[in-house]
């Protein structure tokens, strides 16, 4: 396979998007921007992926690095356009094989099939490949200048004539050169322009003076949609979310209501599972079959096994592991927990840091007391325990198998198999005292009124 170099540009500010976060660490589908442009680059076969950014963008390279840690960091400590950013890389375009990929770091629906398009086209022999596409709306954007299929130029909108500027075919994200012709060019490129700034897509004119063939792909403006400010952001979420729901349904699952359902870029849901209407998934999330997810659940970082129930108004945090047949109901919460095989959870509860057993049924309000205000305990329940409602388990405490915890306890203490646990208060009955307490308070609600 010929040696790829991609090199992602992310150094620019991002100011349109008003923010004190950097803009290509705005999620779609619940992944920063930039890493939705690392995993493209790594699909398409890159060999060894450069990051260029500025000076104060060490979350950016945090966050690439986490996703891709081979990745190697470049800064632009000044912003002077395209090419100087793709120049900072130079300690690995200089001894590159192959092809160099110049990408840039905001376009979150990149995948590696779109490299494709124009890699593809160095295969074929030329010596460069520019990646295009016709949107709907081409202001800002640089204009193919061609002949037939030989691109001629790049011209940037601000640089452009009124003619020029009704050309359709315009400058995407991705440009591909032959290593060798990428080295001998980028040092040439000029900064003759309305903006004194060195444009990579001025590559082109100095390709085709040098005898050098250049050509173009075209994408799907959908596939290389860009994002500079809010509104473009949930274009693109919009777009991610539509086919990630055409995807699943496609494979087998149900969707109620397609459109309230959002999925992160991770999400993992085998066939015949059903989801009803107005679910949110966060990173991190895997469904087994026959599972059902109820309405406005919320749900990441967890496991849903088979025919598993969970909802409705459920949250799954990370952590949560639900074996076969297990019922999470209504308003519980479930954390750093698994759950046990057709165990039930069915209202009002939250189990956190805990292991539950088989069979295991956990009344209304039950909750694992899991934090001391430094640390996280354990509770563990055994198979076939009941827990009673209202009953809080102190960890770190054992509930045994087929234990039965009474309403309303505070369990401090382990509890043997098959033992019956009561920690609350003896209930005492004073016979007409009700009365006695209802005047009292009926007393003085109306002496108020008198005020």
């Amino acid at each position: 396979m010929t040696e790829l170099l991609s090199i992602i540009l992310a150094a620019g500010e991002g100011t349109r998007m008003r923010s004190t976060l950097p803009k290509v660490l705005h999620q779609v589908g619940g992944l920063p921007i930039i890493g939705h442009v690392t995993r493209a680059a790594h699909d398409a076969g890159s060999t060894r992926i450069a990051l260029v950014t500025g000076p104060h963008h060490g979350a950016i390279r945090q966050a690439v690095t986490a996703i891709q840690p081979d990745v190697v960091h470049f800064e632009q400590t000044k912003a002077k356009g395209t090419a100087h950013a793709a120049s900072m890389a130079r300690e690995l375009f200089a001894t590159a094989q192959g092809y160099v990929a110049v990408v840039y770091g905001d376009h979150p629906r990149l995948r590696g099939e779109n490299f494709r398009v124009v890699l593809d086209r160095l295969d074929a022999g030329l010596d460069i490949a520019i990646l295009g596409f016709e949107p709907k709306d081409p202001t800002g954007y640089g204009r193919f200048i061609t002949d037939g299929e030989t691109l001629l130029e790049i011209r940037e909108h601000k640089d452009a004539s009124e003619e020029e500027r009704r050309i359709r075919l315009c400058n995407a994200c991705i440009l591909a050169f032959r290593a060798d012709v990428f080295r001998d060019l980028i040092d040439k490129v000029g900064n003759d322009n309305v903006q004194s700034e060195y444009y990579l897509g001025d590559l082109v004119g100095l390709a085709n003076k040098a005898g050098k063939k250049v050509g173009f792909g075209v994408a799907p403006e959908d596939d290389v949609i860009g994002v500079n400010d809010r509104s473009q952001l949930a274009c693109a979420e919009s777009l991610f979310q539509g086919v990630r729901r055409e995807d699943f349904m496609k494979a087998g699952v149900t969707l109620h209501d397609p459109q309230s359902v959002w999925f992160s870029y991770d999400t993992e849901i085998a066939q015949d599972v059903t989801i009803e209407p107005n679910v949110v998934f966060g990173p991190g999330v895997r469904i087994d079959s026959g599972a059902v997810i109820h309405a406005f659940s919320h749900i990441e970082g967890a496991h849903i096994g088979p025919n598993v129930s969970v909802g409705p108004f459920a949250r799954l945090r990370p952590g949560a592991d639900l074996a076969e047949g297990a019922k999470i109901g209504n308003f519980v919460e479930i954390k750093q927990a698994q759950i046990g095989k057709d165990a039930k959870i069915s209202h009002l509860s939250y189990i956190g840091d805990a292991s539950v057993g088989a069979e295991v049924n956990v009344g209304a309000g039950v909750i694992t007391v899991n934090y001391d205000g430094y640390n996280k305990h354990q509770t563990i329940i055994g198979d076939n325990a009941f827990i009673g409602s209202n009953a809080s388990l102190v960890a770190p405490v054992t509930i045994g198998a087929g234990a039965l915890v009474a309403g309303g306890s505070i369990i401090t203490e382990n509890v043997e198999a098959d033992a019956l646990a009561l920690g609350r208060g003896r209930q005492i009955n004073k016979p007409g005292r009700a009365k006695i307490v209802f005047a009292a308070a009926k007393a003085k609600k109306f002496s108020k009124k008198d005020l």
